[in-house]
């Protein structure tokens, strides 16, 4: 299940893009427009600028931008930084040890089927694929 962080950062992102002018947006115009809590969206917009979604700016004139083209984001790419991996299944992780009983998993075709299935679908779409038309970005 994809939590609010997941989809809050993603309605961030979206926000950015469609109210871009080159500068920096301030947290609090984000959260007016989307009316959600500064305070969550705070961590939020850390965690996406730790992982390089977003750059920001102290101060006088400061907030958020993109750091990319909307096209550039897969929504993917998103959802992995504020969730962890899309994997259905422990086994299936980046980096999980081999399962000592993957030749005998007759469950183990169907995770694989479904992982790759998500994975496409999640990377296969684009922040710009969200935005309204005639958004800014």
């Amino acid at each position: 299940m994809i939590s609010t962080k997941g989809r809050y950062a993603i309605r961030v992102l979206i926000d950015l893009a469609e109210n871009d002018s080159g500068g920096y947006i301030p947290l609090k115009d984000i959260a007016a427009r989307q009316g959600i809590s500064k305070k969550y969206l705070e961590i939020i917009v850390k965690d996406m600028v730790g992982g390089g979604l977003l750059v920001g700016a102290s101060g006088k004139g400061g907030g958020y931008r993109l750091c990319r083209k909307p096209e550039e984001y897969p929504i993917g790419e998103i959802i992995e930084l504020m969730e962890g991996s899309l994997s259905s299944v422990a086994c299936l992780a980046d980096g999980a040890a081999p399962c000592p009983r993957a030749a005998d998993c007759e469950t183990l075709p169907l995770w694989a089927e479904y992982d790759r299935l998500t994975h496409d679908f999640f990377y296969g779409k684009r922040l710009s694929d969200l935005l309204k038309p005639g958004a800014r970005a």
